[in-house]
């Protein structure tokens, strides 16, 4: 009898009078937001507007939505095209199936299109974005827990996962990968806000340190998986994609901290001569308070003499 365990929800859908409230698609849509929202703190704080990142969001979010589950299409295309499957379920995103290789990539170009039109450096919105990723990440597993899918290896552990009885899954409790991968990624994007403030990470760095640091830990939690996967040499596939994605990233790191160091100063033209229009403003103003003030002396200086001279005046006609 299994003493303590983590419940798997009994629906992944609560149903709003006609409007149904998937929990996969819940957890997506407040990841992104939290993704943006934080990286437009970071944004702002790099010298950027306020508005930047939710704008280019707009292009990067629909590109990594259509990379993610064409990722997750094409590498488990048995789910769909093989004997007795039915292809239409490749479209309902909301049973699950969004890869983030394909998530990221795809995205990254959606975020170049953005970039490119509000004329800012695409690294540089990267850096600022890259831990509210993580993040989005980190709340994004959670709809697994909702679809109870990608779950590892059975255990007993006391925060083993309970899985009900359905289609492709046999009920027990098993290791909650979902989990290990939501408090990771969310290490993840603590790990790149203290590297970003002690080392300046610029030029795509800190974004190329969150993918390293996340492909270490999903390496690892991939292993643990027993969901039906491609494997090469006896490895998933997720788990070769994550090693050569890490050596790709960590290259740049160190080939990007020798060729452009340090950090960009200037992460959004518009933002920084709007800057220098302002502060051209306020150092206009103390030099016209000044010329008042002398005008204004001047005038009273004049004022004041005025009645010498008449009295002089007066004198010599007197005189």
């Amino acid at each position: 009898m299994d003493l303590a365990y983590i419940p798997s929800p009994s629906t992944g859908v609560i149903d709003l009078g006609p409007i149904p409230l998937r929990g996969y698609a819940f957890c997506i849509i407040i990841g992104v937001f939290v993704a943006v929202w934080f990286g437009n703190k970071r944004w702002i704080a790099r010298g950027g507007r306020a508005g930047t990142v939710a704008d280019v969001a707009v292009w990067a979010v629909p590109f990594g939505l259509v990379g993610g589950r064409l990722y997750h299409v094409i590498t488990d295309y048995q789910l769909y095209f093989s004997d007795g499957e039915n292809w239409v379920d490749a479209f309902k995103i909301w049973q699950g199936g969004l890869g983030i290789w394909g998530a990221i990539a795809l995205g990254a170009v959606g975020a170049w299109i953005g970039c490119r039109r509000r004329g800012i450096p695409l690294p540089a919105w990267a850096d600022a974005l890259a831990p509210g990723i993580a993040f989005a990440q980190a709340i994004g597993r959670w709809g697994n827990w909702f679809n109870q899918e990608l779950y590892g290896k059975p255990t007993d552990l006391p925060w083993a996962l309970k899985i009900s009885e359905g289609p492709n899954r046999v009920a027990g409790t098993y290791h909650p990968t979902f989990l290990y991968e939501s408090l990771w990624c969310v290490g993840v994007a603590l790990l790149v806000i203290w590297a970003d403030r002690r080392f300046k990470l610029g030029h795509g760095r800190a974004f190329a340190l969150y993918v390293a640091a996340y492909c270490t830990g999903r390496a690892w939690i991939e292993y643990m998986r027993v969901d039906e996967a491609h494997h090469i040499l006896g490895l998933r596939l997720n788990v070769w994609t994550a090693v050569i994605v890490f050596v790709l990233a960590v290259t740049y790191i160190v080939i990007s901290a020798k060729v452009r160091p340090g950090r960009e100063e200037v992460v959004e033209p518009e933002a920084a001569e709007a800057a220098e229009a302002a502060e051209g403003v306020e150092d206009a103003d103390p030099a016209s308070e000044s010329g008042s003030d002398a005008e204004g002396d001047a005038k009273r200086d004049g004022e004041a003499r005025a009645p010498e001279k008449n009295g002089s005046a007066e004198a010599a006609t007197n005189g």
